[in-house]
């Protein structure tokens, strides 16, 4: 996404304990957990240099999904989301030497009802334990799993695209339309 929005760009992966404190309201814990990624490699950043952390969950009802440990755990976050609505939050962090900010993004998604084969047959296909909630609005699942959402399409993605353009302006960074 962000070569699309003509940003260069060099990834790092923080190896950090993504925990949160227990007070911590749960619609807060991407923004935490973003600026903690961020915190964690900012000592790397060369003097002219932007660092963009994300951090994506799934919420239902109280209860957080990140990413599966297994297919049984996918099974049971997709059977858990069947039929309902859920929030995806996104947590931004843009740092740079001088300042941090970081927002965050929530879009609602509808869940269709799912029946067994149609989750097994996307954990199958698919091996959607890298994400979030177990599905990619972007690959199949979408196409059939979900009914209708309200916000941004791309922050289901991982990263609200037009937000961050927004913030990044903001922040003195300006986006090249080329």
């Amino acid at each position: 996404m962000l070569r699309n929005l003509g940003i260069d760009f060099r990834f790092m992966d923080p190896e950090i304990d993504e925990s949160y404190p227990d007070e911590l309201n749960l619609r807060m814990v991407p923004a935490f957990l973003s600026e903690k990624k961020a915190n964690a490699v900012s000592a790397l950043l060369k003097f002219d240099e932007l660092l963009i952390s994300a951090d994506t969950i799934v919420l239902l009802e109280k209860r957080i999904y990140g990413k599966p440990l297994d297919e049984e755990d996918a099974r049971q976050m997709l059977k858990d989301l069947s039929g309902k609505m859920h929030e995806v939050i996104t947590g931004v962090t843009l740092k740079n030497q001088e300042k941090s900010l970081t927002f965050s993004e929530v879009t609602k998604v509808y869940f269709t009802d799912l029946s067994e084969e149609v989750i097994d047959f996307y954990i199958k296909k698919y091996q959607p334990l890298d994400k979030a909630g177990a599905y990619g609005i972007q690959d199949w699942f979408g196409y059939v799993g979900i009914e209708k959402i309200h916000g941004c399409w791309y922050n289901v993605m991982g990263l609200p695209t037009s937000r961050l353009v927004k913030e990044l302006r903001e922040f003195g960074y300006e986006i090249s339309p080329v």
